[in-house]
């Protein structure tokens, strides 16, 4: 789940023209194949037993999970219980689904629940002798994991995206709300657009966005004209806007947060001096089903991971488990991918070879290309999409890889 920071492969892209074993789809992704589910592989309901090299659950007490000389062991670091369960579910079964497509043998995936605790989920899964860790998923979890992970060599691939936790052996997954604003300011100056105007929440996520849409407008060549926050209440969305004034005039205005928001503030931003100004989104309108449910945000642009192979993951995934996947289950996929690709080069027993996280030209997903800088962050090729009748048309592509 994402609050704040945390609102809510893998071949390296020059691996494309190397043979890596005919189950890895990934290679399907980066030769731009329209299917990303391996010819043959069974769609029927998942049986009851896990497939090798995956568990579902840490039903192992700590400490006895039995030998094993042919896999490496990978911990999965998810809520299983609690609130946001049916996230870390579905980060898991998509997870599981990466390790069938992949038939990969030399990984072994135990699932940790870190809803009663990150630390000793942590705790649990270096008793256990796992060399790797995929998540946590919060940036409070990641911050209770890391300095045991990193005092243990083993590096951490979080689904968080709370960029305070990354560095030092920590590497974060998720989806950046800095990278989408860049990219849909650039992709509005490259439309003419100079004079930029900002309705930002408080907290953590309002003061990143906050942050990038000044940085992106004046790296671009634009400037901000104006920045107004509001606590998420109608009353306080009303007052911010009015702040504005009818003499300020801006091209654009960055509405930094979800769809519903968005849907109560053009109303009110259409009585300011600005009528006509195009409206801004973030990543979050990817996953929010209010820009569908009315014609106020029709025109908007906003960035976010391409969603075509994405789409076809979630049919895949509604295949075997019967029902549709929470969003950022193909963090889990793409986690599974990236370990299963490296575990090519990893020798069982031996510590994660870390320094092969660190690739320019990148690697390739299920939300298309993307890369570890050496601050731990993934960097990401977004598109940007335009909402049409509700709903999202692709206006600039993402690009494939990194020059």
């Amino acid at each position: 789940m994402a609050e704040a920071q945390d609102r809510p492969q893998p071949l390296r892209q020059g691996m494309g023209r190397r043979r890596v074993g005919a189950g890895l789809l990934a290679a399907m992704l980066l030769a731009g194949c329209q299917t990303i589910v391996p010819r043959g592989v069974d769609d029927r309901p998942a049986p009851s037993r896990p497939p090798r090299g995956a568990e579902t659950a840490p039903t192992a007490p700590q400490g006895s999970l039995p030998a094993d000389a042919e896999r490496n062991r990978v911990a999965l670091l998810v809520p299983m219980t609690g609130p946001n369960a049916a996230v870390g579910n579905a980060i898991a079964n998509a997870a599981n689904l990466a390790l069938i497509d992949t038939g990969t043998a030399k990984v072994r995936i135990t699932t940790y629940d870190t809803a009663t605790g990150a630390a000793a989920a942590a705790d649990r899964a270096l008793a256990d002798g796992n060399r790797l860790f995929l998540g946590p998923l919060l940036g409070d979890d990641v911050r209770a994991v890391s300095p045991m992970a990193r005092a243990a060599k083993v590096p951490v691939i979080a689904f968080s995206n709370d960029a305070t936790v990354a560095g030092n052996g920590t590497y974060l997954m998720g989806f950046s709300p800095a990278q989408s604003i860049a990219r849909v300011v650039d992709y509005a100056r490259s439309k003419g657009m100079t004079r930029f105007a900002g309705l930002v929440p408080t907290g953590a996520y309002g003061r990143t966005a906050s942050a990038m849409l000044i940085r992106a407008a004046e790296a671009s060549g634009g400037s901000v004209v104006a920045m107004q926050t509001f606590d998420r209440s109608a009353e306080s969305l009303k007052a911010a806007v009015a702040r504005f004034g009818r003499d300020q005039q801006y091209d654009a205005v960055l509405i930094a947060d979800g769809g519903r928001i968005a849907l109560q503030a053009v109303p009110l931003l259409k009585r300011t001096a600005s009528p006509g100004a195009r409206i801004l989104g973030t990543e979050l309108w990817a996953t929010d089903n209010a820009i569908r449910t009315g014609g106020a945000l029709n025109g908007a642009w906003y960035a976010s991971v391409p969603d075509a192979m994405y789409r076809q993951l979630g049919r895949r995934y509604q295949a075997r488990y019967g029902r549709a996947p929470y969003r950022l289950a193909s963090l889990g996929y793409d986690a599974v991918l990236l370990t299963v690709r490296i575990a090519a080069n990893w020798r069982v027993g031996t510590a994660f070879p870390e320094r092969m996280l660190i690739d320019r030209g990148g690697f390739g997903g299920v939300d298309g290309a993307f890369r570890f800088n050496r601050d731990g962050i993934a960097q990401r090729t977004l598109e940007v999409n335009q909402v049409a009748a509700g709903t999202p048309v692709v206006v600039s592509v993402a690009p494939k890889g990194f020059e």
